[in-house]
């Protein structure tokens, strides 16, 4: 068959489009830093590409037209999540302008206590994570408010920004607005929510263990008082309307999750929710987005219209909270749409010239028993991670390289996709030259390798995933009887 390859290249030759990749992605990062997603990566990704297509034809002898079939199925598989994407730039617009996220942060920073410092900067990262589906726009806003409120009380930056990153990338790991959750469940066709709620067994009990380090440590330290806080909760006050009936819309959204509604018709009527609650109890904010003159119905309707689809700015009279309520909108996603479609070129590539086969037959050695599977997942996202320098690849390489061999081991998908999250969109941000943790130790002030121990989250996940792994619970193979199911 033409979409075969007539000689199959060995492990080594197809290792050569991927040391391409990782090559030009450490220049492109030294190069641009943060911005190497705007554009840089992509056009890497399309240049691995190219040389894995050039190989392909010339030493496999694979007709061109199998590899673009095989990048347009690729590209097509991963149809549904890029409408995702657009739909969450909508929902995430309206759940700040409207009011939804400085909601739960006013009432989240209520709770704080010098004692429970640590304990509670998890949580409220944890919550305005999950309601943003943002790591970076956590770490970037409030995460910063709440490193000024740690100094002021004594405790070391390694301590704080531990707190921070470990909350941040708990929400982010979980929150179905979450680009890398999405990519996820997407590459290893995975129903989203089913992830989501597979990633329970895992990703609870590692924030558990967390949130009882970061007590104990707070409940040992002495720590005086601060006014952020207050100035904080004061800012937001004056700026949105703040109260308890915008809980509905994450109420409502909670419910439909549970429901098992499709994740599009829930983010939908999630964002069309929030736009209502918008018109209703944030109409100044609408005319400010506006740019007209007089607050009237066209000012609201433009207001709300931009507000899904383009980037809006607020004055709130404090510089983190103007960053934190700050939006992009459906077009803020196009950056890692385009990194998708890119990188979709990649692996469909790989996969028709019978090069992801050719690597992924080395791992099958240690894969004779659950644990050493999840164990050797684990330890190939962390490699690319570390190769790679960017989570998004990270995701992808290792979710195409290992799909096959869960599926003809009689796996489900979700426990590939979980022990991706697991190993990946946690461990990104510890390493000192992956997009994450450049920028996050950039944005924080904090050197990767001073926060790194504290971040108890991100080191706990890939151990606790190889843990049930090793203990079986909740995993079964399709075609075998399961002593237990998690629901759904």
């Amino acid at each position: 068959m033409e979409h075969n390859p007539t000689k199959i290249p060995s492990p080594l030759l197809s290792l050569v489009p991927i040391l391409v990749l990782v090559t030009l992605l450490f220049v492109t990062i030294r190069t641009f830093g943060s911005d190497a997603l705007s554009g840089g990566s992509q056009i890497v990704l399309l240049t691995a590409t190219a040389v894995c297509c050039l190989i392909a034809m010339t030493y496999s002898k694979v007709r061109w037209k199998a590899l673009e079939l095989a990048m347009i199925n690729n590209i097509t598989g991963v149809a549904t999540a890029l409408i995702i994407l657009l739909i969450i730039g909508a929902l995430s617009g309206s759940w700040m302008i409207s009011g939804v996220v400085p909601t739960l942060i006013y009432y989240g920073m209520q709770i704080i206590h010098p004692s429970f410092f640590l304990a509670s900067t998890c949580i409220i990262c944890a919550v305005v994570s999950v309601m943003t589906g943002s790591s970076w726009t956590t770490i970037a806003t409030i995460g910063i408010a709440l490193l000024g409120i740690g100094q002021a009380q004594g405790f070391s930056d390694g301590w704080i920004a531990g707190a921070i990153i470990s909350g941040a990338y708990f929400g982010d790991k979980i929150s179905p607005l979450s680009d890398t959750t999405i990519l996820a469940s997407s590459v290893t066709d995975t129903p989203l929510f089913k992830h989501i709620r597979y990633m329970m067994i895992t990703t609870v009990p590692s924030l558990l263990i967390t949130l009882v380090i970061f007590t104990v440590a707070g409940l040992s330290h002495e720590a005086t008082a601060t006014d952020q806080i207050e100035q904080c909760s004061i800012a937001l006050d004056n700026t949105f309307h703040i109260t308890p009936w915008l809980l509905i819309v994450p109420v409502v959204t909670g419910i439909l999750i549970a429901k098992r509604v499709p994740s599009i018709i829930t983010l939908f009527i999630s964002a069309a929710l929030a736009g209502v609650f918008a018109l209703i109890f944030q109409p100044h904010l609408l005319q400010e987005i506006s740019g007209l003159p007089v607050e009237n119905i066209q000012s609201d309707f433009k207001g709300l219209l931009m507000t899904f689809y383009g980037s809006t700015g607020i004055e709130t009279g404090n510089p983190e909270l103007n960053s934190l309520v700050a939006t992009r909108g459906m077009s803020g996603m196009m950056n890692t749409i385009w990194l998708i479609l890119c990188a979709m070129c990649f692996g469909g590539a790989m996969a028709a010239s019978g090069m992801l086969g050719s690597i992924t037959s080395v791992f099958l050695r240690f894969m004779k028993r659950t644990v050493g599977m999840v164990a050797s997942t684990v330890a190939s996202g962390l490699f690319l991670n570390i190769c790679t320098a960017d989570q998004y690849i990270s995701i992808i390489l290792t979710g195409n390289m290992f799909k096959d061999i869960y599926e003809k081991k009689g796996y489900e998908s979700r426990l590939l996709s979980r022990t991706v999250e697991d190993s990946v969109t946690v461990t990104s941000v510890l390493i000192p030259w992956n997009t994450c943790g450049m920028t996050q130790a950039t944005i924080l002030g904090v050197a990767t390798f001073t926060y790194l121990p504290y971040c108890f989250f991100n080191l706990i996940s890939p151990l606790m995933s190889i843990t049930i792994a090793a203990i079986g619970f909740k995993i079964k193979r399709k075609n075998e009887k399961a002593e237990s199911v998690v629901a759904g």
